[in-house]
């Protein structure tokens, strides 16, 4: 049986059905992690990983016959894909079985921001409505624009559920996209300055780091909404505080944060801002589907067939 390091906790009907498949070293679990990278890393065939834990090129050296990096989640950013076919190891993700949910949490973020639901909430149960009186009126999502910064799969799913919804739906990516029916903007300041909410969903990379920064969200402008269900890293946050605290941004409706779980502290009481701990694609559903594909994955590299989802850059 294959050698298998897994490096965290997973999705449990995952770690049980990827016990099967091979022996499992649980490295979190290790007292001394580096004594038992010494002891089993020879060994080891297959990394199971996450898109937060990853699989950094340091620890690829530890494990000279690695052959498999598969990864629960679509993000890799964690996960240096051209070192690890260097070190003739293939990297797969979990892509598309998370897009619906994806999807969903970022229009329910929209509406929570635009419809100042929380507020509302907290409002009703602290008595005011009888106290003060009717809640103030807030904005709508019906007529606005929303710039998608990243039209890819998920980004995809986002513009089918906000059509719907009567917003306009434009986008700025790498390319144009000219099978799609919306909008395109080469200049993610013009999308910016055209839009009244900027959706993020775009990748992080090195490229993608700080991408929106204080200048993208002037554009924006004070009545203008963040939604960033990226990465953390693709928002410049201190930026993000500056814009909301001097009323340059309208405001933000964040599931990512740059420094997780530990938000900017000023974002924790700010208003006009809604806080998710990185739960897009937390769904039952999703979850097991994309523990289904890892442990799938890894069955196709057993077999000596092509991955499902292989990472190629």
């Amino acid at each position: 049986m294959s050698d298998i390091l897994m490096i965290g906790p997973m999705h449990p009907v995952c770690m049980e059905e990827i016990a099967k498949l091979g022996t499992v070293h649980r490295l979190w679990e290790a007292k001394d992690k580096e004594a038992m990278l010494d002891e089993i890393g020879p060994k080891i065939e297959i990394v199971a990983t996450d898109g937060h834990h990853g699989c950094r090129p340091d620890l690829m050296k530890r494990l000279p016959n690695l052959k498999l990096i598969s990864s629960y989640g679509v993000g890799y950013d964690n996960i240096d894909v051209p070192a690890a076919n260097a070190h003739g190891a293939r990297v797969s993700n979990t892509p598309d079985v998370l897009n619906d949910a994806m999807a969903e949490i970022t229009v329910g973020l929209m509406v929570a921001l635009a419809r100042r639901i929380p507020e509302a909430d907290a409002y009703t149960r602290a008595g005011d409505w009888a106290g003060k009186g009717n809640f103030p009126l807030t904005a709508e999502l019906t007529g606005a624009t929303a710039g998608i910064l990243g039209l890819g799969r998920i980004g995809k799913e986002i513009a089918r559920r906000l059509v719907p919804m009567k917003m306009q739906v434009v986008y700025h990516g790498r390319r144009e996209q000219k099978d799609q029916p919306y909008r395109y903007f080469p200049s993610l300041i013009e999308m910016a300055k055209a839009a009244d909410w900027l959706v993020v969903i775009t990748p992080g990379t090195s490229e993608t780091t700080k991408l929106v920064d204080a200048e993208v969200l002037k554009a924006l402008g004070p009545e203008g909404a963040l939604v960033n269900v990226a990465r953390g890293a693709v928002v410049d946050e201190a930026a993000l505080v500056e814009a909301l605290k001097s009323g340059t941004l309208g405001g933000a409706a964040l599931d990512v944060f740059e420094e997780e779980p530990r938000p900017h502290p000023e974002l924790l009481t700010m208003p006009r801002t809604i806080l998710s701990p990185h739960q897009g694609s937390a769904t039952r559903r999703t979850r097991q589907a994309m523990g289904q594909l890892v442990v799938d994955n890894i069955k196709a590299h057993l077999k000596g067939a092509p991955l499902l989802t292989e990472v190629k850059e």
